[in-house]
């Protein structure tokens, strides 16, 4: 029994050996040999187990909260840098689980975030990563995850999904519980492949109660995977910034800047202030000057604000809270151009005829000191005769000479003919508890366009200064639409008794004086749609593609760099040619631009995303209680399953199952976007008005499932034969169906 050695021995030879850690190596290693002093040498290695000391994985022990060699990783997606790092699937270790950067071999395949691994890790010193790993083999994507309310049961319990797109319940054996309660909402991941009957399915996060304050946007952060709290690193860099000196910025205090945001706005990025141009060679000509945030000098290159910045690409905006992209100590003060506290800004200044036409411009990094924190109502108050005690002072030389400097860029706006879409905007209020108080359409206002179009002409000077610098950017791109969406609008005009010019170079001219003979008439709304459906979506890419909304040539994203990154790179651009300082745009930020450009699109597309969801699943909670009220509204959208219908009082979009529709079968025209009874000849169509009932509206889904009554104020038969209106089989089953399609067109129109 000499030959056992001691439990330090055993210790320090696994932490030397890391690879050679199963009993028989440990028995080879100090000669244990025979029956009883193998089996004091498993009753060692037992105690020690017991003890903390060890973790027995499979065959083999490791150092408690150690990583075994041969370990399974999820790989985590790239850093600014570009450099893949991954996270261990079982983690024994106290705190959180080690960074372990992924070193890729010759000849190893390009790997996805969410993708798992079998790597061999080693544990390295004096990196920013404790642990390196290397291929071994790849073990496929990552496992299927579910957002739902979880129902305990006697062996476990089940997750009903939330999501709009997941019919199926899972099953929770009684170990993947976590612990949850009844009535959870809860986050889970597939358990061992799916086969027939329910997926089984282990919860990994408790979320709360679905029905308290907050929830619904918490489900959309959760469901669409919206980073939603800072790392140490980034809360410790954010919180060590100061007030930036004044060094070489031009100074820029005396000016009258005023920043003009909604009433409860947090972050100010962009402070304006306008005056006649003194030079009489512009007769009637104005100077604009626009000044942003200066967040390029908190958040530098490779930094972890960068790298957080960058995976997060924008902030995300819900009615109850905002996910913002830096933290709130740059976010909502130190960035923030607030009133009466010296800013650095990255401005410029803009030389106007009487007719908005631009004639020049130039920028500058300087110090800015607002004079008022404004909001679009006061503005627009004061302008209208009835400024207050804050405006009164502001009026004849700051206010007016704004509304001024518009009155000529509405004259050069007009010219050059951007999109003229008019569609309202859904304002959700809320108590203090999260619910859902009224929703009403946001009052649009002279002060608002304003901004908005100073805003298009700062973004157009800063496109139009780095093209001259031969400098690499990110231009936001807007294409014209695809031949088949441009028909397809042609034909829903066509029905509505309007035309749309065919065989000639499309203008965004065109759509105005489609929607200009839409205008006043009972199919306002729906062209306005239909138009807007019609377009590709924008997004940001290093060249230059034009912008065709705007109907300009040249266009990048200068004006918010505290909510999107896009802007952050626009200002480094600036920087570096100008020579600014030392915080430009980087060789890595140049050499990772196209990437950088996907990036951001995507994650601007996820927050549209989970914005468009917590609106749904707010409106189907305001109208849950409304349940049998009939309303008022217009056929939105056709499918062969049903009528989308948008309700005139609150926009909400319901649908109607088009089984439910009558006595006869409905065929469906895609090309035409209408459904005609076999019988009747009837034909429902984009367009149409109806009055419908509300037949179910389920919050956590946000799907509402309607009863079509009366078509252009004319009724329709009964239900179908004997059949008739089947009842749901689940409550919520329908609605949430509801939803899923509703998702399903969606997607087909972005």
């Amino acid at each position: 029994m000499d030959q056992i050695p001691s439990k330090s021995q055993i210790l320090d030879w696994i932490s030397e050996n890391p690879s050679l850690t199963a009993k028989r190596d440990i028995a080879r290693a100090f000669g244990v040999k025979g029956s009883a002093a193998r089996i004091e040498l498993k009753r060692l290695l037992r105690e020690m187990e017991a003890e903390g000391a060890l973790e027995k994985r499979k065959r083999s022990f490791l150092p408690q909260g150690a990583l075994p060699p041969v370990s399974v990783l999820e790989i985590m997606g790239p850093d600014a840098q570009g450099d893949l790092f991954a996270r261990p699937l079982e983690w024994g270790g106290e705190g959180e689980p080690p960074r372990i950067l992924f070193v890729a071999k010759k000849g190893d395949p390009a790997l996805a975030q969410g993708e798992r691994i079998l790597a061999r890790v080693t544990e390295v010193e004096g990196e920013d990563h404790s642990h390196e790993a290397r291929l071994i083999r790849r073990l496929g994507g990552a496992k299927p995850k579910v957002l739902g309310i979880f129902r305990g049961g006697s062996e476990g319990g089940r997750i009903l999904p939330i999501d709009k797109g997941e019919e199926k319940e899972w099953s929770v054996t009684q170990d993947g519980t976590g612990g949850a309660r009844d009535g959870e909402l809860v986050e889970a991941e597939q358990v061992g492949p799916r086969r027939l009957g329910l997926p089984q399915a282990r919860i990994t996060a408790r979320l709360g109660d679905p029905a308290g304050p907050r929830a619904v946007s918490l489900i959309a952060i959760h469901q669409h995977g919206i980073p939603d709290s800072f790392p140490e690193a980034v809360l410790a860099e954010a919180g060590a910034a100061g007030p930036a000196p004044m060094g070489a910025r031009e100074d820029l205090r005396h000016l009258p800047f005023v920043t003009i945001d909604p009433i409860d706005a947090r972050d100010r990025d962009d402070a304006v202030l306008a005056e006649p141009d003194p030079d009489p060679q512009n007769p009637g000509g104005h100077i604009l000057w626009v000044a942003i945030a200066d967040v390029a000098h908190y958040v530098r290159p490779g930094s972890a604000l960068d790298r957080e910045a960058r995976r997060r690409g924008n902030s995300t905006y819900f009615p109850d809270r905002v996910v913002p992209m830096l933290p709130d100590a740059l976010s909502g003060d130190l960035c923030s151009l607030h009133e009466a506290v010296d800013r650095p800004c990255m401005a410029v200044r803009m030389r106007l005829s009487a007719q908005g036409e631009k004639l020049s411009h130039r920028f500058t990094r300087g110090m800015m000191r607002s004079r008022a924190s404004l909001n679009y109502a006061q503005v627009q108050r004061a302008q209208d005769g009835q400024p207050d005690e804050v405006t009164a002072p502001l009026l004849d030389h700051v206010i007016r000479p704004i509304y001024d400097a518009y009155a000529a860029l509405k004259q050069a706006r007009a010219l050059r003919q951007p999109l003229e879409l008019d569609l309202p905007e859904r304002k959700i209020e809320l108590s203090e508890e999260g619910r859902v108080l009224s929703v009403a359409f946001r009052e649009r206002l002279d002060a608002h366009r304003l901004i908005e179009e100073f805003m298009v002409l700062a973004n157009v000077a800063a496109a139009e200064e780095l093209v001259r610098l031969r400098r690499p950017l990110l231009f936001r791109v807007h294409e014209e639409p695809s031949v088949d969406k441009l028909e397809s609008l042609r034909e829903v005009a066509e029905a509505s008794g309007f035309t749309l010019a065919k065989g000639q170079v499309l203008k965004t001219a065109h759509l105005n004086r489609l929607l200009a003979q839409a205008e006043g008439t009972e199919f306002d709304e729906l062209m306005n749609i239909t138009t807007l459906r019609s377009m590709t979506q924008a997004y940001y890419h290093p060249e230059n593609f034009g912008h065709f909304g705007l109907a300009l040539r040249s266009y990048a994203h200068f004006t918010s760099p505290i909510r999107r990154y896009s802007d952050l790179i626009v200002h480094r651009a600036l920087i570096l040619g100008h020579g600014w300082g030392d915080d430009g745009l980087s060789a890595q930020d140049i050499e990772m631009l196209e990437e950088t450009a996907k990036q951001i699109s995507d994650t601007e597309r996820r927050s549209m995303a989970a914005e468009r969801d917590t609106t749904d699943r707010y409106l189907a909670s305001w109208l849950s209680d409304r349940v049998g009220a009939e309303f008022t509204g217009r056929i939105s959208g056709v499918q062969r399953f049903g009528l989308f219908v948008k309700l005139d009082e609150s926009g909400a979009d319901g649908l109607i199952p088009i089984r439910s529709v009558g006595r006869e079968f409905f065929h469906f025209d895609p090309e035409s976007q209408t459904l005609m009874g076999s019988n009747t000849g009837t034909v429902l169509g984009i367009g149409q008005r109806v009055t419908v009932r509300l037949a179910e509206a389920v919050p956590l889904t946000g799907g509402l499932m309607l009863e079509l009554l009366t078509v252009e104020d004319r009724g329709l038969p009964g239900p179908k034969g004997r059949r008739g209106r089947s009842a749901p089989r689940k409550p919520g089953r329908e609605a949430a169906k509801a939803g899923k399609a509703k998702r399903r067109v969606l997607r087909t129109r972005r």
